[in-house]
């Protein structure tokens, strides 16, 4: 049985796309069954895996809005690991959402049927808190958050962290915080590093703070243009490193 992880932060930059793709490509490194659903209208995890936006017929759209299955929208878009694509058109579903009944459980409700043939599902959520974000917490088992290290961002990740349990007492009590990972990370410069260490500081009481860090890299924004993740495309960089790094920490966690 999948474990569903919701990859979320309301501030746009943060990583949550970059570690959908990096992290479900080392756990399938791994030997792990990995679904990615694509739930931003932004399409950058789609298209990131060469998927052509104007072709797909079928998307998470079509299964948020009850016309389509997800197993019939999944593509494979590397060895162990399936896509539910999306593009524009998902924009129009938190519009067509509201009239819906049990509007916030669309997406667990889909998952059901295929949660048995995958390891992993990891669930990139748009930035922002709407009925998309909202459907993805309610069907995730654990939310894991990307942090850029700045000021703002480490706000606003307290505000997400309120927002979590808001979640928690209303829709989904079993959801978990699984960790906050810190990504592009510049270490050379002051602020990055004191913002890392607060956020370890005070937010590490209560949450998990990856021992990972995922530094800014240039191969990051290049191996999307390929429709590859970095861990194919820069097989022995550093982000790669660091993303099979935070598999291991991710799996060893859900040992102990």
């Amino acid at each position: 049985m999948a474990r569903v992880i919701a990859i979320a932060n309301q501030k746009g930059g943060s990583g949550k796309t970059t570690t959908t793709r990096s992290l479900a490509a080392a756990l399938a490194e791994r030997g792990r069954q990995v679904l990615m659903i694509d739930l931003d209208p932004q399409a950058s995890l789609s298209e990131g895996c060469g998927v052509e936006l104007h072709k797909v017929e079928l998307s998470t759209y079509h299964v948020l809005i009850g016309t389509a299955k997800l197993i019939d929208v999944i593509l494979e878009v590397e060895e162990r690991i399936g896509l539910a694509p999306t593009n524009i058109h998902l924009s129009a579903a938190e519009l067509q959402l509201v009239n819906m009944n049990r509007r916030e459980d669309k997406l667990r409700n889909a998952l059901r049927p295929v949660r048995e043939h995958f390891d992993y599902v990891l669930i990139d959520c748009p930035p922002s808190f709407g009925l998309l974000t909202v459907n993805a917490l309610s069907a995730a088992d654990g939310v894991l958050i990307p942090m850029t290290c700045d000021y703002y961002t480490l706000l606003g990740v307290g505000l997400l962290l309120e927002t979590v349990k808001e979640i928690q007492t209303e829709v989904n009590p079993e959801l978990q915080v699984i960790g906050i990972l810190a990504t592009r990370f510049d270490g050379r410069t002051v602020h990055a590093r004191e913002m890392l260490q607060r956020a370890q500081a005070e937010l590490g009481v209560k949450y998990r703070v990856f021992d990972t860090v995922v530094r800014e890299s240039v191969r990051f924004k290049e191996s999307p243009i390929v429709g590859q993740s970095i861990l194919t495309y820069a097989r022995s960089s550093e982000g790669a490193r660091a993303y099979r790094s935070l598999a291991e920490e991710l799996e060893n966690a859900a040992k102990g």
